[in-house]
């Protein structure tokens, strides 16, 4: 997934959110601090919502089933790894990917799944904290293999 393919999804699912948590046209600009005039381009798909507009949505109603059924539920994630082009730290506990996840594979206590919606990845530590994400499926065994024998070492 790329940032484009993601301002994308967004920008045609707004009217749909709007509708889902009930604002007005004027309360939905001014919370995610554009326009009513430019939602209005947004929502007829004359125009498409900035990468900003898109991460205070994605942030913001993140919890609405609309969102979830775009990412999962680690939107920020997902807009985390587009923005860092992949992240290589130690992040929030995560709740081990229970729902939205897919074991691909396993090494020294660490566990690399895979977003089934948004097909991005992620290493997990035996603790279900995330340290890395990619879109890259080849980048993040290769992190993973790293990563194992690193622990292993030391």
């Amino acid at each position: 997934m790329t940032r484009d393919e993601i301002i994308s999804r967004v920008s045609e699912k707004v009217r749909v959110l709007r509708a889902e948590v009930g604002y007005t046209q004027d309360k939905m600009a001014d919370i995610i601090g554009i326009s009513k005039k430019t939602l209005v381009q947004i929502e007829k798909g004359r125009a498409q919502a900035g990468w900003s507009t898109v991460v205070a949505i994605c942030a913001l109603f993140r919890e609405t089933e609309t969102i979830q059924f775009l990412f999962g539920n680690e939107p920020l994630e997902v807009l985390e790894t587009i923005a860092h082009e992949g992240t290589d730290y130690r992040k929030e506990k995560t709740l081990g990917g229970k729902v939205w996840w897919r074991e691909v594979a396993r090494n020294g206590g660490f566990v690399m799944q895979q977003n089934i919606l948004s097909q991005h990845y992620r290493i997990l530590d035996q603790d279900d904290f995330r340290i890395f994400s990619s879109f890259e499926e080849n980048e993040t065994k290769e992190r993973l293999e790293e990563i194992a024998a690193e622990a292993m070492k030391g």
